[in-house]
């Protein structure tokens, strides 16, 4: 039996198309959004965010904030809220506007409460950190400084390249029952599968009757693998090294907040919703550069006994030359000399300089799907290191990939 929604309740929040009157709604104040709040209110639409109905109110704000559960108690670590400039927006609460996404009409807002924040309260507590090279906490700083709380409604989607890739909880939830799983281990991942995410993933199937392999595609930092990138490796895998019906693969429309031990738990009530039992949470899951301590997105859920799905925490996996097998920490002996890691800087530089990536670290049928683009990773402005390991890189290459 799949896991029931978060607060019990699959939220649906979509207006069926037959029952849209866009003439009237198109009378309405629009309001401009962002890409992460139009993801956002897809998520609440489809009950990806179960029990929420809307961007939050300053009750289930603040709570969610300094206590990580809403108002009613029930455990909720990132706030979701729509900010707006309350000088360029005459918007009052009692009001209705529409909602758009570059010109477009995505949704609908009955406005419950507008209320302002400190920015610099607010990264603190989700990231922990202030400093602006953290990609979350400069994201955060150039919101607006006044939030809107209140119910939505989901009239349209924005743009979705992937949508054959795509299922809502519902109906990732119809398939696990069709496919009689009652207990099924979610793996979130932003990254191309190495031999370490594959022997966590299997290691994890022994106790579950399913894999549901769920990739965030959205924005990404500088580095990371392209959406593309990424499905096809993980579609080859699951093809040539898994079971037959054994894994679900389905995307996850979100950009990442990198705001570790707060966005696991975030990404746990998720997968419970799409009707997971399990989730796996590795070393630094949802973490970026060294703002948090490694396993401290493991130890965080200590914080949540009523979470209502179950975390299988793993140690680091990695190839043992010693062992002639991938192992990790705890059941390995041996020391670092023989060990092969690889870690995503030094990756992304074998990948670049068309050097040989290690089969005891990465699947040749992944490796290849990769050699086929020419430009297999994240490439926009960003503040990272990895920008610069890329343009050394390419510079270094005797055949530099046009990036």
């Amino acid at each position: 039996m799949t896991s029931r929604p978060h607060g019990n309740k699959l939220v649906n929040r979509e207006i069926e198309k037959d029952k849209r009157n866009l003439k009237e709604f198109l009378e309405l104040f629009q309001l401009e959004i962002s890409e992460d709040s139009a993801l956002d209110l897809e998520n609440i639409a489809y009950g990806v965010y179960s029990p929420l109905e809307g961007f939050m109110v300053r009750e289930d704000f603040e709570s969610s904030l300094y206590k990580m559960r809403l108002s009613n108690n029930l455990p909720w670590s990132m706030p979701i809220v729509l900010d707006f400039d309350k000088g360029k927006a005459p918007i009052r609460e009692g009001d209705t506007i529409a909602l758009r996404y570059r010109s477009k009409l995505v949704g609908i807002i009955n406005v419950e409460e507008i209320f302002r924040y400190s920015k610099g309260e607010y990264v603190e507590r989700i990231y922990k950190t202030k400093d602006v090279n953290h990609p979350g906490v400069k994201k955060a700083y150039g919101m607006k400084d006044c939030l809107l709380g209140g119910k939505v409604y989901l009239l349209d989607t924005i743009q979705n390249p992937f949508k054959n890739y795509y299922l809502k909880p519902k109906e990732t939830r119809k398939i696990f029952e069709e496919k009689r799983w009652k207990s099924i281990v979610a793996f979130q991942t932003r990254n191309t599968p190495h031999l370490g995410h594959e022997y966590l993933q299997k290691t994890a199937l022994n106790f579950v009757d399913g894999l549901f392999i769920n990739p965030v595609i959205g924005r990404k930092k500088q580095g990371d693998f392209r959406d593309k990138v990424i499905l096809k490796t993980y579609e080859v895998l699951i093809e040539k090294y898994f079971p037959k019906d054994s894994v679900l693969m389905s995307i996850l429309r979100y950009n990442m907040k990198y705001a570790g031990p707060r966005e696991a738990i975030h990404h746990a009530i998720i997968r419970k919703n799409f009707g997971c039992t399990h989730i796996i949470i590795g070393r630094d899951h949802a973490g970026v550069g060294n703002y948090y301590k490694p396993y401290e997105a493991q130890e965080i859920f200590k914080e949540f006994p009523d979470l209502g799905i179950t975390p299988l925490f793993f140690k680091e996996f990695f190839y043992c030359k010693y062992c002639k097998s991938t192992v990790n920490e705890k059941i390995c002996p041996h020391g670092e000399e023989h060990h092969i890691k690889i870690s995503g800087t030094k990756l992304r530089e074998l990948v670049l300089n068309r050097e040989k990536i290690p089969e005891e670290f990465m699947r040749p049928e992944v490796v290849k799907v990769i050699r086929k683009f020419r430009n297999p990773f994240v490439n926009h402005e960003a503040n990272f290191d990895e920008l610069a390991i890329t343009q050394r890189a390419q510079r270094n290459s005797p055949n530099p990939l046009n990036l």
